[in-house]
């Protein structure tokens, strides 16, 4: 396996096949485990063999395979799932960090992941230091030899700022601080996170590995010794496992996710191609775009923009819903990484609880639209886009 391709790994990598050599991986729907005798279970509480369980919020054959198979995938030494991705993202964090330890964190992040940081993590004693992600001055002035966690987004979320992960873990590891990345953007499909120096990568499974928007789940990945030591006794006590039924479509999904995600990524560029320079449009973010600020970084740390792209109509709030209410083939949602293309207005919702100074900090303007790309043709999203405009 160590010789395997990506996408052999995807379909391949972590399988545990019952007596009845199933050829699709099966669904262990149970709660628990049954032990042969009473020495039998004593001893697997006392230690559990690789391949042993004792209950499902501790582990599950499902779940292990997955597991087994995003951590092959991802180049890391093993990972435990969660059952959802701020559940990773929360777990990650909490499971490492105490009170008067110190995070330094890029400042454009998901909602979700600034409330762990600013409300919780802060609200335990945990300091937090926010800068501006794309200024490795500002992170090399931020990270001090009191600092114990750095913590970004490789692909931020909603603007699309590219964090440069192989400079900011040089200086994160330099003061022997650890580089915690939330990599939903990337994909595992462009990730090279680990070879790049993290040393924890979390995602969403929600997003691109499920991909047809049927569940929930999240995975952290790192070191054996941090997975096993740090990670699984805080998530065993304090209970986000993933459900086996949704571990099994998350299998079902990473099966498929190259296929897609280059599709998804290919019509991504299309469309950034189509839309620059639109006259509605105030400007057009997108990674792999010649236009952006970092794509020379997203060209050499990922070799593709990704799925996702974002748009700021000129005449903001008013016009950016005329938009999205005019589209006739992409649907009014906040997920991301869908077979289906998503279009989301962030200061209305994702980040609506952000403070209008924050939102102007971000970048997250009134006309900002995000759109993840599906798997509709690409001529067909450019001419319902276009239309939709002329209506805006």
């Amino acid at each position: 396996m160590t010789d395997w391709k990506p996408r052999t790994r995807a379909v391949h990598a972590g399988t545990r096949r019952s007596q009845y050599g199933e050829v699709s991986e099966a669904i262990f729907l149970t709660q628990g485990f049954v032990y042969d005798s009473a020495e039998a279970a004593a001893q697997r509480f006392e230690k559990a063999g690789e391949d042993e369980f004792i209950y499902a919020r501790y582990g599950n054959p499902t779940v292990a395979m997955f597991e087994d198979r995003i951590a092959s995938l991802e180049g890391a030494e093993a990972a435990f799932a969660t059952a959802s991705g701020m559940a990773a993202v929360s777990g990650a964090l909490m499971s490492m960090l105490k009170a008067g330890d110190r995070v330094v964190s890029a400042r454009a992040l998901f909602g979700s992941c600034l409330y762990v940081l600013e409300e919780i993590l802060a609200r335990y004693g945990v300091e937090i230091v926010l800068v501006d992600g794309t200024d490795l001055e500002a992170w090399e002035q931020a990270i001090t030899p009191e600092t114990d966690v750095v913590f970004f987004e490789s692909v931020s979320n909603p603007t699309l700022e590219v964090i440069d992960i192989e400079a900011v873990v040089k200086l994160a590891h330099a003061q022997n601080a650890k580089v915690v990345i939330d990599n939903v953007f990337a994909s595992p499909v462009y990730s090279r996170a680990f070879e790049q120096g993290a040393d924890v990568v979390i995602y969403s499974a929600t997003k691109h590995i499920d991909g047809q928007g049927r569940a929930m789940g999240g995975v952290i990945l790192g070191s054996e010794e941090y997975i096993r030591k740090t990670v699984e006794p805080y998530l065993k006590h304090t209970g986000p496992a993933l459900s086996p039924f949704s571990a099994w479509i998350m299998l079902k999904g990473l099966e498929t996710i190259e296929l897609r995600v280059r599709a998804q990524t290919a019509t991504a560029e299309a469309l950034a191609d189509a839309l620059s320079g639109h006259p509605k449009l105030a400007r057009a973010i997108y990674p792999g775009h010649a236009s952006h600020a970092q794509h020379d970084l997203c060209m050499r740390q990922m070799g593709k923009g990704g799925t996702l792209l974002a748009i700021d109509l000129a005449g903001g709030q008013e016009a950016a819903f005329r938009f999205l209410n005019a589209l006739q083939i992409g649907v009014i949602s906040n997920n991301l990484g869908d077979a289906k293309s998503i279009l989301t207005h962030p200061a209305t919702t994702t980040h609506q609880r952000l403070p209008q100074e924050q939102k102007d900090l971000l970048g997250i303007t009134p006309g900002l639209v995000r759109i993840s790309v599906g798997l509709e043709d690409a001529d067909d999203l450019i001419v319902d886009m276009l239309q939709a405009l002329d209506q805006a």
